[in-house]
């Protein structure tokens, strides 16, 4: 019976392999076409990889933990989050994102913040997005698990080999155009496994009577606080995304990047109902999983076995291209904002392809270290949305939009937001069952706005040199 789903997925790697190392062939020849591929990606591409690169592991994980474990209604809050980022992002943010930045959202905060400010937020961003990179490998742990009964932790490993194999031979070509694959399967395996799932569970009616009342309370065993603490680090995140910011800056102009945005938006709003669907059928029929981040690949395996084999690959296409992106986007980072400024200021556009692709390895390295200090997929996606939304997206937003805003309060923003996750995660482990968002993300937006109220006088002084 497993034999379909492992040849399923095991034929789809191959094949975005081999398409990988095909786009890399004819089309990576400098640093920037690894980087931004050019900036000529087609609009339904770049929709497409937007898309898969957003909607990770997390969403097929972390989230379908949290809708098994508080309920569809609580999950429906949790969700809320994305779209109305994401929303935000594609009316207001786009656009001007893709005028304003180059490579990285650190080379914007160093026009308004300083140096110090830009460094400081890279390591925010390589933190993060090696916790996201993190959860994406034990995703591929967990379906190599289910579907061959290999152990968890010898299946991560695989997957991190073939996820760091991907990333470095491609660049942003070869993740956009296996992205628009991965996408026509994720949602062709949904659209037709949602009604199968759910007359699995009894039928619409019959499943939600099934559903504990516990369950179908609107915060779902959580204090309004808490469920707060779990909607607020997806808004928070989406809104200052580097990694989506850049797949913005793929694109030949702004306005395409404006309207990139608006697709996004739309499918992404249709992909959460998915999930919110197919995950919900798991509460009634699995009752009793000892691993709830695996729920949603519980569903896959109990549809008929072509659906089941397919809405597994379109996992597997979610946390692989993910982990590209973010590996991607990470090595960038170290690449602009470390090496080129510190290290080798005239390096050549080949040493710049190098750095990036070493960088990749390392990054994915230190990646399936950090996985194995966080009890579950939603843990670590918590952590990892907390630290950049709190640490990055206050200062990024004011850079866009708020011409008051002064290099000291940048910096007060960046440094609180960041150093207070660290500590209310890893020193002080979520105290009150609080996600450090909740405390962090207010903190970094206080302190950008009063200290740079406070130094209003600095930031005449700089207009007035300039």
């Amino acid at each position: 019976m497993k034999n379909i789903y492992l040849i399923v997925i095991l034929g789809y790697i191959l094949g975005i392999a081999v398409y990988g190392w095909y786009l890399n062939r004819k089309h990576i020849k400098t640093s920037d076409d690894f980087v931004t591929g050019g900036r000529r990606i087609p609009l339904p591409i770049l929709i497409g990889t937007l898309l898969a690169t957003w909607m990770g592991s997390g969403m097929v994980t972390g989230t379908a933990n949290f809708i098994y474990t508080y309920g569809p209604i609580a999950g429906l809050i949790h969700l809320i989050g994305e779209p109305l980022g994401l929303l935000l992002v594609a009316l207001f943010l786009a656009k001007r994102a893709r005028e304003k930045t180059s490579y990285t959202i650190p080379e914007l905060i160093e026009i308004k913040y300083g140096p110090v400010a830009r460094v400081i937020l890279a390591i925010c961003i390589i933190l993060s997005y090696v916790g996201i990179v993190s959860y994406q490998f034990q995703a591929g742990g967990y379906i190599l698990n289910i579907t061959t009964g290999m152990n968890v932790e010898i299946g991560t490993l695989i997957s991190a080999i073939i996820i760091i194999f991907l990333s470095v031979v491609g660049g942003l070509v070869s993740v956009a155009y296996t992205d628009a694959v991965g996408t026509l399967i994720i949602f062709t395996a949904m659209i037709i496994g949602l009604p199968i799932a759910i007359k699995q569970a009894g039928g619409l009616s019959g499943m939600i009577s099934a559903i504990p009342a516990e369950q179908l309370s609107v915060t779902g065993k959580l204090s309004g606080v808490q469920l707060l603490g779990y909607t607020l680090p997806t808004i928070f995140l989406v809104l200052g995304e580097q990694n989506l910011y850049q797949r913005f800056g793929s694109a030949k102009d702004a306005e395409e990047s404006r309207k990139s945005g608006i697709g996004l938006f739309w499918l992404g709003l249709l992909l959460d109902i998915l999930i919110l669907g197919l995950v919900t059928p798991a509460i009634v029929l699995y009752p009793n999983l000892e691993n709830p981040d695996t729920a949603f690949f519980q569903v896959a395996m109990g549809l008929p076995e072509i659906i089941g084999a397919f809405m597994l690959a379109s996992s597997v296409a979610l946390f692989i291209t993910t982990a590209d992106s973010y590996l991607l986007s990470a090595g960038t980072n170290i690449t602009y904002d470390f090496w080129t400024r510190f290290i080798s200021k005239d390096a050549s556009d080949r040493e710049k392809l190098i750095v990036n692709r070493v960088s990749i390895v390392v990054l994915g390295i230190i990646a399936l270290v950090v996985g194995r200090f966080f009890p579950s997929i939603l843990s670590m996606q918590m952590y990892a949305y907390s630290i950049y939304g709190a640490a990055v997206t206050p200062a990024f937003l004011a850079c866009l939009f708020w011409d008051k805003a002064t290099k000291a309060g940048g910096l007060a923003s960046i440094i609180v937001g960041g150093l207070t996750v660290l500590i209310w995660e890893i020193v002080l482990k979520n105290p009150m069952g609080l996600n450090s968002i909740v405390i962090a993300g207010p903190l970094s937006i206080i302190c950008l706005i009063i200290v740079s109220l406070m130094t209003q006088s600095s930031l005449k002084e700089n207009q007035g040199n300039e």
